[in-house]
């Protein structure tokens, strides 16, 4: 009886010691969460249905999308933190939730970087600056300059306070030395409307939501803050082609785990994920939204978070910028 009870001692042993392996080997084998931080219908929520309905296939189980809107993003990342590390939870990762809300916020409920485990970048977001195409810049460097001539006049639009578009547009209020008026919408949609119509004279947005404008000539481009020019605005230059050489304030968007989900989980998220982005449909459907693929390993994004969590908080500190 003893033999026996240490024979099974022993195989339970063994077999304990082998789940990682068989785990990892078996990974996944049921439904993954993908938590993203803002409601259906804009540029977030699109790049998790996308990505989500082509990598389901390749991990042999479904990636199902889970919107968790609300406080910028930021519930949904708490919730991810907060998940177990099992390789079933995982969130889109947001340059404003991991590098702009905590200083913006002063506080947020989970450590940026301490609480997660990055497994890709997947796309750059631009942002643009346009004005109506009755408005006297023709060009950036007209924009600059009438700025400087008449500091504190010029309005400027932008989707909200703490955006995206509008922590760029601030990067570049400092690299070019002018001042404006901010006029901050709960949205980018409202900041357009007021922009077609010459309400405001400019409008920093993100690029998905005045290209559309652009192209039909209801506004006039000046610059977007990618270091390339967009795929759907080829004519608009860059910041840095219209003065401000190296200049780059894109946001982005990536996939992060738990802190602690195992390397094998998230080696296998990271292969799928750059299998996905490949693919010519995925890429298609991105770019025509203005979304640039632009994928990182888990080591580069981790290092790309650290440095963006810097660059921002330094902005926002020095730009004394506080959350509505």
């Amino acid at each position: 009886m003893r033999k026996s009870r240490w024979h099974l001692t022993v195989l339970a042993a063994a077999s304990c010691a082998a789940l990682p392996g068989l785990a990892a080997e078996s990974y996944p084998t049921k439904p993954v969460r993908f938590l993203v931080g803002f409601a259906p219908g804009g540029a977030n929520d699109l790049v998790a249905r996308v990505v989500a309905a082509r990598m389901g296939p390749r991990l042999g189980q479904q990636v199902v999308v889970d919107n968790r809107a609300g406080a910028g993003g930021n519930i949904a990342h708490d919730i991810a933190a907060k998940s177990a590390p099992d390789g079933y939870t995982m969130v889109l990762a947001s340059v404003a939730s991991l590098a702009m809300s905590p200083a913006l916020l002063g506080k947020v409920p989970y450590d940026p970087i301490n609480d997660f485990v990055p497994v890709a970048q997947l796309v750059d977001v631009s942002s643009l600056l346009s004005t109506h195409p009755t408005g006297a810049a023709k060009s950036l460097k007209d924009f600059v300059a009438r700025a400087k001539q008449q500091p504190d006049k010029i309005t400027v639009a932008n989707p909200g306070t703490g955006s995206i578009a509008h922590l760029a547009f601030e990067l570049f209020k400092a690299t070019a030395g002018i001042k404006v008026i901010n006029v901050p919408y709960k949205g980018g949609g409202p900041a357009v409307i007021d922009a077609l119509s010459g309400q405001v004279e400019y409008l920093a947005g993100v690029i998905s939501t005045g290209a559309p404008h652009v192209k039909s000539g209801k506004l006039r481009g000046l610059g977007v803050t990618s270091l390339k020019r967009s795929p759907i605005l080829p004519d608009v230059p860059t910041i840095a082609e219209g003065g401000f050489a190296g200049f780059e304030a894109s946001g982005w968007l990536g996939v992060a785990f738990p802190a602690k989900t195992p390397l094998a989980f998230v080696e296998r998220m990271y292969k799928d994920s750059v299998a996905t982005m490949a693919m010519p449909d995925v890429r298609e459907q991105l770019q025509n939204a203005g979304l640039e693929p632009a994928v990182k390993d888990p080591a580069a994004f981790r290092g790309y978070v650290k440095s963006e969590l810097a660059k921002w908080s330094r902005l926002i500190r020095e730009a004394g910028i506080k959350a509505d």
